[in-house]
């Protein structure tokens, strides 16, 4: 009864570290890797932080199997925190809310609203912000042409081509007070 026990067979085979046959079962010979049969790699940045790590995402059917680290990637060779890690969990748990959620002012519940209004919801507040908070010219006469009343703090991951974007886009907009986690 106990004489198929891991331990005794570890002990019987003078296996001490259980790297041989003592650690091998029926089911250990029928694993293989997840990312096995993905259709195609794709390359990318893990989102947690400043660092940047790559990651390959593994997808079939256009869905993502896993996520892994990148052995090409300079920055992380491979390597992944426990954030990095688990960053498969953040796209594909199921605990991941995959609807617009708002909750009006002074209501205690949240509802769901398609994602077109809630961007047209956003631009207008930008929008309205903007036109109630243009300082066009100081008081002694020279030109600002910006609003205080809106800033922008971009995430550490955003690559050099976004930020270029973003900073044109609010620069655009009057908006002067724009940072990056980046520098924090």
């Amino acid at each position: 009864m106990f004489s198929n026990w891991p331990l005794l067979r570890q002990i019987r085979n003078r296996d001490l570290l259980a790297l041989g046959a003592t650690a091998q079962s029926p089911r250990t010979e029928t694993l293989e890797p997840r990312t096995k049969h993905a259709d195609r790699v794709v390359k990318s940045i893990c989102p947690y932080c400043a660092v940047g790590c790559g990651q390959n995402v593994y997808v079939k059917d256009e869905k993502i199997l896993d996520i892994e680290g990148d052995p090409d990637s300079p920055i992380s060779v491979g390597r992944l925190c426990p954030k990095g890690s688990a960053s498969f969990q953040l796209v594909t748990g199921n605990h991941r809310e995959q609807h617009v959620l708002y909750r009006r002012p002074h209501a205690v519940a949240w509802e769901t609203i398609p994602l077109e209004r809630a961007m047209d919801m956003v631009a207008e507040r930008v929008r309205k912000t903007r036109e109630e908070n243009w300082e066009g010219t100081h008081q002694e006469g020279y030109p600002l042409n910006r609003t205080l009343a809106i800033a922008h703090l971009g995430g550490a991951t955003l690559d050099n081509e976004e930020n270029y974007l973003i900073k044109k886009l609010f620069t655009g907009l009057g908006i002067i007070q724009i940072e990056n986690q980046a520098r924090i």
